[in-house]
């Protein structure tokens, strides 16, 4: 820092395309400050460092950091700042805040120099990112891995169509084109597929859509394959180094009165590239990622197969990690556990990877959200104490995520309690109707309602946006209480988890999450000719009988418990004839109550 002449180096969590996971060689904050959480956000002054994070990461949060150098800043309680309120409270007047611009947004950076501009401070883009120069030779190197097509009977809808979607909209907007930096919005686009980053199908590259062309940034390395150049050939798409993106766009000339067209998300050093503000029009959110939200209907139908095998293979983990426990009293890990998860979904068809990094959690790591167990620091399970395992695979057609809550012996009657409070707002959500122009935000209380009732809550959102295999968190909807899921109403199309939960730190965590596909409502009126909405869960594994209080449940709760283990049963039975324990055990967590 003081080479570079700044007195605050900003770190935040995501690459230059604002991913949420990041390959090793992004792994900046995680490097710099041991926190290993998907969220947060460093700063760095010449005499203290403050990490901030969100109400999932706090528990982790706090045991990852050294205390010693690290002050944790927990986002979201009462007093605590942001930390654009951090530096504008606790910098000198004068000071200089130095950071990478492909890493900071256009929209972040410009508000934060109107916050700082009375302070008399000022924000210095760096060319080289001062974490990655102290991490000098260790720092990984950047994926090579080829990419691939993903043919048009999983997307429904080949690159042709879907560019001359952007084209119009280009056209419409009466601008020069359009700059796509969100690696999920590109693999979309052009429907190919990378590895890239752990457990998203994409690849780094950058993409500019003009009125008459389109032009894919990419490591050409990366798609020698006579496959993958027939498909862009056909499609009109020209490729170019991933490393001349920036160069390239100093070099547009623009129609008089034309810009290019960039999201809330592109970074300032795009910006920058194109001679600044006065050549972009800066619009609130994605085009290309509301096109993207609603799915084909053969995007919907994968993600209704690709449920069924993932549901099997949960089955057979459960009722195999049942039988060690119990029957053989064997001593598994919580590692032990998640690996061998995997290996039943990797025997599934069209398995491709996992979709993150499995959350097998026993007794009190249960109540840390975000929870990863490492070989060596993790538990060994224990049948006494509540099991959470979130999980979910990425498949050819389609991308899993599912939680489920289970107790292997006999629970406490609080815990019977939560869980089920839990229960009530899944089922709540899983059976609203609700009128078309609904958002999320206007949703969540109904998955809360229970929990409150006895004075609990939870700290994430009840729902996220899910890919098509692609990422697993994906937007610009979801169901949760941040300000901008308010934004975005529900479609016909759309898939978001439903993941209402509870936890203790120290004793105990609690999820229930299925996959719930967007759909019209048949309703007995329509009232302002609106039309209405519900919900079709997908997800398709037993919720966890000896957890359930039934004195709790209402008889139309008890009929979804029921209605929804019958269907389990009948769509799972088939795929798991081959295995007489899971068979057993499905049956048996299937009984009506």
């Amino acid at each position: 820092m003081k080479v570079h002449g700044v007195n605050v180096f900003l770190i935040p969590s995501e690459d230059a395309h604002q991913s949420e996971y990041i390959a090793d060689c992004d792994k900046r904050r995680a490097w710099i400050s041991g926190f290993t959480g998907s969220a947060g956000f460093a700063i760095v002054t010449e005499t203290a460092a403050a990490l901030f994070t969100d109400g999932r990461y706090f528990l982790q949060a706090s045991q990852q950091l050294d205390d010693k150098y690290w002050t944790l800043m927990k986002q979201g309680l009462p007093g605590v700042p942001t930390w654009q309120e951090y530096l504008v409270q606790n910098l000198e007047a004068g000071s200089k805040i130095g950071f990478d611009p492909t890493l900071i947004s256009a929209v972040d950076a410009h508000q934060l120099e109107k916050q700082l501009a009375p302070l008399g401070s000022t924000l210095v883009p760096l060319e080289k990112n001062l974490v990655d120069l102290a991490w000098g030779e260790d720092r990984p190197t950047p994926p090579k891995d080829k990419v691939f097509v993903q043919p048009t009977k999983y997307t429904g809808k080949s690159v042709q169509d879907k560019l001359k979607e952007v084209h119009d909209y280009i056209e419409k907007e009466n601008a020069y084109g359009l700059i796509i930096s969100a690696l999920d919005e590109i693999a979309w686009l052009f429907n190919l597929r990378g590895s890239d980053i752990d457990c998203n199908p994409v690849f780094f590259s950058y993409a500019v859509i003009t009125e008459a062309e389109a032009y894919l940034y990419i490591d050409l390395d990366k798609i020698t394959d006579d496959s993958v150049q027939s498909h862009l050939k056909e499609s009109n798409v020209i490729a170019k180094p991933y490393d001349t993106f920036f160069e390239c766009l100093r070099g547009f000339r623009f129609e008089e009165g034309k810009k290019l067209l960039v999201n809330n998300k592109t970074s300032l050093a795009v910006e920058i590239a194109v001679g600044g503000e006065a050549n972009v029009k800066e619009e609130p959110r994605s085009f290309v990622n509301d096109c993207k939200a609603i799915k084909t209907a053969e995007e919907l139908q994968g993600m209704r197969d690709c449920h069924l095998r993932d549901g099997a293979a949960l089955v057979q983990y459960i009722a195999w990690l049942e039988n060690k426990l119990l029957v053989e009293k064997a001593q598994l890990d919580e590692v032990d556990g998640a690996d061998r998860l995997e290996q039943f979904r990797a025997a599934q068809e069209h398995y491709v990877g996992l979709s993150f990094p499995t959350i097998s959690s026993t007794g009190p790591n249960g109540a840390i959200i975000h929870y990863q167990p490492e070989k060596g620091s993790c538990k060994t399970i224990d049948p006494a104490h509540i099991y959470l395992v979130d999980s979910g695979a990425q498949y050819l057609d389609g991308t899993t995520d599912v939680t489920r809550t289970y107790h292997f012996t006999t629970p406490t009657a609080y815990e019977k309690r939560c869980f089920t409070r839990v229960l009530q707002g899944h089922i709540a959500i899983d059976q609203a109707v609700f009128p078309k122009g609904t958002t999320g935000y206007l949703l969540d209380p109904l998955a809360r309602q229970f929990l409150w009732q006895d004075g609990l809550n939870f700290l994430h959102g009840t729902g996220h946006g899910v890919g098509a295999f692609l990422n697993v968190h994906e937007g610009p909807h979801g169901i949760g209480i941040r300000p901008h899921y308010n934004d975005t109403p529900l479609a016909v199309g759309m898939t978001v988890t439903d993941e209402p939960g509870y936890y203790e730190d120290g004793k105990f965590g609690i999820r229930i999450e299925n996959v719930i596909l967007v759909k019209d409502a048949e309703t007995p009126n329509n009232f302002g000719g609106r039309g209405y909405l519900g919900f079709e869960h997908v997800t398709m594994a037993p919720i966890g009988l000896n957890l359930i209080d039934k004195d709790l449940l209402s008889p139309s709760e008890k009929k979804w418990v029921n209605d929804y283990h019958k269907e389990c049963l009948e769509k799972l039975s088939p795929l798991l004839s081959h295995d007489e324990l899971a068979m057993n055990w499905l049956k048996k967590e299937t009984t009506p109550i």
